[in-house]
This record gives structure tokens, sequence and C-alpha cells, in this order.
């Protein structure tokens, strides 16, 4: 069982920068793969980022890469998303997961935990 909780939304201008950290429970943290999706008013909740278990193997979503990094610290149970060059399309709840299952990070049916989600908006 893992619990996550996100923090470090807020509202940002476009071209900014956010550091969203999310804390996991449990003393397996490091067998799990970890990763970040969010949702936009009106759409559906889409894949942005994801990290292995040891941090060697990272994916992102062609809409962020180059411009968001996500990494972990499995000593701390934390995983982070910072976010550069921030921009209005950016703007959603963005959620923490964890999955312990195999499969392709962008499918959101391997992801077994949710975090309740932190808002970000980015102001044009």
């Amino acid at each position: 069982q893992v619990q996550l909780v996100e923090s470090g939304g807020g509202l940002v201008q476009a071209g900014g920068s956010l550091r969203l950290s999310c804390a996991a429970s449990g003393r397996t943290f490091s067998s799990y793969i970890m990763g970040w999706f969010r949702q936009a008013p009106g759409k559906e909740r889409e894949f942005v980022s994801a990290i292995g278990w040891t941090g060697g193997r990272t994916d992102y979503a062609d809409s962020v890469k180059g411009r968001f990094i996500i990494s972990r610290d499995n000593a701390k149970n934390m995983v982070y998303l910072q976010m550069n060059s921030l921009k209005p399309d950016d703007t959603a709840v963005y959620y923490c997961v964890a999955s312990d299952k195999g499969g392709s990070y962008h499918d959101i049916g391997k992801y077994n935990y949710w975090g309740q989600g932190t808002q970000v908006t980015v102001s044009s």
C-alpha cells in the first residue's frame, strides 16, 4: 500500500517555473515506478512523466519534453517534477502516481496508486 501527497502547485506567470513534490508512504517506495499525470478542465487525464525504480530511466510526454524534469530520492520517499518555461496550456491538476506493474509508462491503467492532486495555474 502506498499513499501519495503532492505539494508545490500554485499560480505562476507564463515562462516561470514551479517544482512539484510528492511524498510517498510505505517501506517499498524504491520498488515502484513513479510518475505524474495531469488533467485540465474539460479534458481527459494525460501522462506527463515517469521515472523508474533507480531513476535511471525517465519518460516524458512530447508536450513537456525539454521543459520538465522528473527525479526521485528513494532515501526520502520523494519524487519531484521541476517544471520550467511554463505555458498556459500547462494549467491543470497534477497527480502523483505509483505503479508496481510492468508495461508502458504512458499507460494510465498501469498506475494503481494516485495522490489527491495539486493545482497548477499558468497565467498568460
